[in-house]
């Protein structure tokens, strides 16, 4: 399994498309075996989650998305999970734990950075 985080370094992002950086765990007998870090390849209408599913990404950990990136990764059959913050592998333990549940946080905007709206 493949758990990725919206970042900015280490730290949740509050939204996913504007991450700096998506942190992709490896996930093998319910902890995690490897993690790399690759940079945002762009912002554009549906092209994140498609471009992590190629990743084989199973989850993605967001502080907060919009409702079209949600659509899509549902869609696709990858888990989505919001609303969560601080350290990202941190969240990964917890969600291995089953520790970590989505708030459903949607963002609604997008002429906001780190402003993303509970729903």
């Amino acid at each position: 399994m493949k758990i990725a985080v919206a970042s900015e370094g280490n730290r949740i992002t509050e939204h996913f498309g504007h991450c700096e950086n998506f942190i992709i765990f490896d996930i093998e007998n319910n902890k995690i075996s490897e993690s790399k870090s690759i940079p945002n390849p762009g912002h554009k209408p549906g092209f994140l989650p498609n471009f992590l599913n190629k990743q084989g990404v199973n989850v993605i950990i967001s502080g907060g998305m919009g409702g079209g990136a949600i659509d899509i990764f549902n869609e696709l059959n990858i888990e989505v999970i919001t609303g969560a913050s601080g350290d990202a592998k941190t969240a990964v333990e917890m969600y291995l734990a089953g520790k970590l549940q989505s708030t459903g946080s949607v963002c609604h905007k997008h002429q906001h950075k780190n402003k993303c709206g509970n729903n």
